[in-house]
């Protein structure tokens, strides 16, 4: 069709001609509204943003989306209804894992194997490889319970001392941390990015990490060779002072080589392929056992708060808190306390809250056809394979800093590129990780997202400071574009297959 009809071509909406590029421009508004309701939520609400105003404005701009599309757009409400019933049931499964994920950072804290994993990793921090080690550390951390949030508000409170101590400026240490922190985060199965980014396009969980691999392991690779040159050219450090951490964790857990066996057992599940939930289900259970096993006065403390009784009925309360309530041991070290607090399931509940806020203002943008209009736009760009990839991690990019959420950028992601990587016969798996390799990575470095802005808090340096040092979260997203350029590893049409709810066939290539 002739370039001068497209923007002739006009619709009906409630008797009034609307020409294509006015519907275009209709569809950005309820997007206007919600990135003016966040930032306002930011301005008041500061970091607890995310704790129900983030919410709030997601659906306040599903309600001014409707609005729109029954008004003009003509839409039946029984078409948001099924869209936002669909996309809600969509994501049931990541729900699950969410809570499971809960359960495990509850359990892995509680049983001593997080605390073990620290002492063992600060053993090998050496003044000359600090910034690599602080991000392998970090990385390590965030990869064992799924969170970038909480190993950055744990152990990295303590390397950014230590490399204040060593000579090493804060933001150079945050960016090593953080850094270390999103590689951990976007290839953990325990991390709720990962579930989401992977469900949304319904991809199998662990074929999406696989296929991540590809950009974030040489991502991570000239992250690490970079802090490893900055850290040979620095002037010689002191040697840093970390066993007072160590000290406090043998003194209030029972540490032990045994307790490594859940995270082995753990990782055996992984690499056989069993279900996500499968895997986090039985991990929680192994895990309970060695709380019982190697940490009955911990359990002791946790259930002697809540209930009286036989030692039998104490313990078992303390295993049951560490699985589903906020739980933490007052080791006389606020910082070591921080450690080793857990949200357990509850306190996934504000993420979960979140994630179906923005599935129903995706569903909306969706049903009432906005979504389809904003891609209109965005599609000339997208008719290349490196132009695709390239579009949708710049989207993703983008709308980390207008919308300041991570969870919002991916489902909008996903929802605007889907059709085209259909259309193009390209792999979910393709959509998902381009996806990640944007929103995920890039989401601490805008200070006015949530990321950014609770990250500089917790850290004590601005994000603009500590942003140029965030090698690995830079170099993700042009990874992402480069191997797209390249074509490893793409393949077109794939078969599919009936298990996994659709799902691409696993026995495909890589």
């Amino acid at each position: 069709m002739h370039f001068r009809t497209v923007l002739q071509k006009s619709y009906i909406f409630a008797g009034v001609k609307v020409k294509l590029h006015t519907r275009r421009l209709l569809a950005v508004v309820p997007i206007a509204v919600l990135v003016t309701f966040l930032a306002l939520d930011i301005a008041i609400f500061g970091p607890d943003s995310i704790l129900g105003p983030s919410q709030v404005a997601l659906l306040a701009a599903s309600g001014v989306c409707v609005f729109l599309a029954m008004l003009l757009y003509k839409t039946p409400w029984k078409a948001f209804e099924k869209a936002i019933g669909g996309n809600v049931g969509d994501v049931a499964g990541a729900i699950l894992i969410l809570l499971l994920i809960g359960a495990i950072s509850g359990t892995w804290t509680m049983s001593g194997i997080v605390p073990a994993l620290i002492c063992y990793g600060l053993k090998i921090i050496s003044p000359k490889v600090f910034l690599l080690t602080a991000c392998v550390l970090c990385a390590a951390v965030s990869l064992l319970t799924g969170s970038s949030w909480t190993t950055i508000a744990t152990i990295g409170i303590a390397l950014i001392g230590i490399g204040r101590a060593e000579g090493f400026s804060d933001a150079m240490t945050a960016g090593a941390i953080i850094s270390g922190a999103y590689f951990g985060d976007k290839i953990s199965p325990l991390s709720d990015t990962t579930v989401l980014a992977s469900s949304v396009n319904k991809v199998d969980l662990f074929t999406h990490i696989r296929y991540m691999l590809l950009t974030t392991g040489p991502s991570i690779i000239i992250t690490l060779i970079i802090f490893t040159v900055i850290g040979l050219v620095h002037p010689s450090p002191q040697e840093a002072q970390m066993g007072i951490y160590a000290d406090v964790l043998r003194a209030h857990f029972h540490i032990t080589p045994w307790l490594m066996v859940v995270p082995l057992l753990t990782g055996i599940m992984i690499w056989r392929k069993l279900p996500a939930i499968v895997v986090l289900a039985l991990s929680t259970l192994a895990a309970a056992a060695a709380a019982l096993v190697f940490q009955p006065e911990v359990l002791s403390t946790i259930g002697s708060a809540v209930t009286e009784g036989s030692r039998g009925k104490v313990l078992f309360t303390g295993m049951v808190e560490s699985i589903y309530n906020t739980v933490s041991i007052d080791t006389g070290n606020p910082n070591v306390s921080a450690l080793v607090t857990s949200r357990g399931m509850l306190g996934m509940l504000n993420t979960v809250f979140l994630i179906i806020c923005a599935m129903c203002f995706g569903s909306c943008m969706k049903a009432g056809g906005m979504v389809d209009d904003i891609a209109g736009i965005i599609t000339p760009l997208t008719r290349s394979r490196t132009g695709l990839v390239g579009t949708t991690v710049a989207t993703g990019t983008a709308l980390n800093g207008i919308v300041s959420d991570q969870y919002l950028s991916i489902i909008l992601s996903s929802n605007i590129f889907r059709e085209s990587f259909e259309k193009g016969g390209y792999e979910g798996r393709l959509l998902s990780r381009s996806v990640e390799d944007s929103a995920t990575a890039t989401s601490p470095l805008f200070p006015w997202s949530s990321c950014g802005m609770t990250q500089a808090t917790i850290l004590s340096v601005p994000t603009l400071a500590y942003a140029p040092f965030c090698f690995f979260n830079i170099i993700s997203p042009l990874m992402s574009i480069l191997i797209a350029a390249i074509g490893l590893k793409i393949f077109k049409h794939p078969v599919k297959a009936e298990v996994n709810h659709g799902i691409y066939d696993e026995k495909q290539p890589f």
